[in-house]
């Protein structure tokens, strides 16, 4: 249902209203269009399995991930032919996520279509983010 009613951005990114918690993050994932909706509940469950205790919010049309007083590691948004991951404290992880940024702390992780997530060194990545401080974005 929020797929039909939410606004594609550029790109196929759902619009998401500014918000705290698991709601927003899962309209956003159902919003997703074709491949990417599975793709991205794969990545929340991964997460939320890796980090039980972890905190949602939607921020600038994204979801992101963050441990209490430690910040926000992890963020994910649609672009048109993959799923950009970012690792916000990336920079620090072993090994680096494939991707470099302009700000030498973030690292990215696109996802394609057909590609196949190494969901082993996703968690590992997401282990290694969650453990570090984050960034204070909000």
């Amino acid at each position: 249902m929020a797929a039909k009613k939410t606004k594609l951005l550029s790109g196929g990114n759902p619009q998401i209203a500014k918000a705290d918690g698991d709601v927003p993050v899962q309209a956003y994932i159902a919003a997703m269009p074709g491949w990417k909706r599975a793709v991205g509940r794969r990545l929340d469950a991964l997460v939320v399995n890796t980090v039980p205790e972890v905190m949602k919010a939607v921020r600038w049309n994204t979801p992101f991930y963050g441990v209490e007083g430690r910040g926000w590691f992890l963020g994910f948004n649609c672009l048109t032919k993959y799923i950009k991951v970012s690792f916000l404290n990336g920079g620090a992880l072993r090994p680096l996520p494939p991707v470099a940024s302009k700000h030498a702390e973030v690292r990215y992780f696109h996802i394609h279509e057909d590609d196949a997530i190494d969901e082993e060194q996703f968690v590992d990545w997401v282990r290694q983010a969650a453990a570090r401080d984050g960034e204070h974005l909000f």
